[in-house]
């Protein structure tokens, strides 16, 4: 989509209020300068305010109420209240696509103090960009059935979200350039629904150079998500992240099998390690990959996206010099990779160990807030700090254990994993993508290695 800003002059007004300058979307009277893109839901203009009034979904979908004009770098700020249970948002850079649904990034507004997402960052109907998962504190900054401030500042790739001034969310992502800011009412067959409203008022915008020295101070307590495919921020560098993978060349990855990195089963193209999909055999084809170093304290971090009914793992601490080279796969400690709907691999097992998370059939993975989204960009952390070891996934949590320990030792003789001497106790490793014959995909592998001072 072109950068492009258009005002529509006769609709907007200019204010001087200190600081930037700011344009009004809405004139308080009438809905000049917008006009509904689709659903079926209504809106208007009620005591100075845009209503949006929810309806029973009669195939419509999503409503939305968007500008004329389409905007590229801005500051936002608007007022919303909710009457309803379910959410709603706040789309920006955003457009319709060929299906005829609106796409691009959205506030969440949030209906739900339970689930508690407002401020959060979604890619309209397709996955989340920043849950708040990744900002626990910003889960209480809405107030439900009351007036909320709202705020986005949307510079180049860097995109921070804001509620009543406590900063949501905080991305550096260029899927999309710029579009129409839009306001949503969520589609929905809860026929309590029907008639309750959204408002939104005092919505203005500021454009133009220079808008960085107007962004709000940093909380360096907020978790910067860097979504730019291969790349490390400059936050990300200060904390010690390396790139594992270049995004480009198969450097620094070499065959669990061979010196090499294999010829068949794996494919590089636009920035995404792909492994190519077959019958579902475990290194049938390229087989599993390993990094040319191996790694001791660290944290690992891993985007993966899987495919209907796909199988495969992140590995740690694996040692392919210790075990027989004629096996399928290498073994070591295995962040499962997992379509847990189709794989039957996720009955099998015990109690759910071979699930998406899990640490393969040993311990199973608590993903009840993490958000998996099939066919989508997921992330998969691994934390290793000395004995202590932690699985993470979409920013939560999912496991917890500790190795060289009798309990730890115990788990692995009621496991697959029995005959290997010293499973998962080893000083150090090296890291796998495994090859079960799906076609998975990884990007943005990085690792920030920790102080052996803080082994246990």
């Amino acid at each position: 989509m072109k950068k492009t800003v258009i005002l529509a002059a006769a609709a907007m007004m200019l204010c001087s209020c200190g600081g930037p300058q700011w344009t009004k979307l809405f004139n308080g009277k009438d809905l000049s300068g917008w006009h509904q893109a689709t659903g079926d839901s209504e809106y208007g203009v009620e005591n100075g305010c845009i209503v949006g009034t929810y309806c029973v979904n009669k195939g419509g979908g999503n409503s939305f109420l968007v500008t004329d004009a389409t905007y590229s770098d801005f500051i936002l700020e608007f007022k919303y209240k909710m009457e309803a249970t379910g959410n709603s948002g706040i789309q920006f850079r955003s457009f319709v696509r060929d299906n005829g649904r609106v796409g691009g990034y959205q506030f969440e507004i949030e209906g739900n103090p339970e689930r508690g997402w407002g401020g959060g960052l979604y890619d309209e109907g397709v996955t989340w960009i920043y849950p708040l998962t990744y900002n626990q504190a910003a889960r209480k900054a809405q107030k439900y059935g009351e007036w909320n401030q709202g705020r986005i500042e949307c510079i180049g790739n860097h995109i921070r979200t804001f509620v009543n001034g406590v900063e949501c969310a905080d991305v550096l992502a260029v899927d999309y350039s710029d579009g129409f800011i839009g306001l949503q009412v969520h589609g929905t067959r809860d026929e309590r629904m029907e008639g309750k409203q959204i408002f939104w008022k005092d919505i203005r915008i500021a454009t133009g150079e220079g808008l960085e020295k107007y962004a709000l101070p940093k909380d360096e307590s907020v978790y910067q998500l860097n979504w730019i495919p291969n790349t490390l921020s400059e936050a990300q560098v200060s904390e010690g992240w390396k790139l594992l993978w270049d995004g480009e060349t198969s450097k620094g990855w070499h065959s669990a099998r061979a010196e090499e990195f294999p010829e068949d089963g794996w494919a590089i193209h636009d920035g995404v390690l792909e492994v190519l999909g077959g019958d579902g055999g475990e290194s049938v084809r390229g087989g599993d990959i390993v990094t040319d170093e191996m790694y001791e304290n660290f944290e690992l971090s891993v985007d993966f996206k899987l495919t209907k009914g796909a199988n495969s793992g992140i590995k740690y601490f694996v040692r392919p010099d210790l075990y027989d080279p004629g096996m399928a796969s290498a073994i070591g400690c295995e962040f499962q990779l997992l379509d847990d709907q189709r794989h039957p691999d996720a009955k099998l097992g015990k109690d759910g160990n071979r699930t998406l998370g899990s640490l393969y059939d040993l311990i199973t993975s608590d993903k009840s807030e993490a958000g998996f989204h099939l066919n989508q960009w997921n992330k998969a952390v691994v934390k290793v700090d000395g004995n202590h070891v932690e699985h993470w996934l979409n920013g939560v949590k999912i496991l917890q254990y500790d190795r060289n320990t009798p309990e730890f030792n115990e788990i692995v003789a009621g496991s697959k994993y029995k005959n290997w001497a010293n499973f998962g106790n080893h000083a150090k490793g090296y890291l796998l993508l495994q090859d079960h014959g799906d076609n998975v995909f990884f990007r943005n592998i990085m690792i920030k290695e920790l102080p052996a001072a803080k082994a246990e």
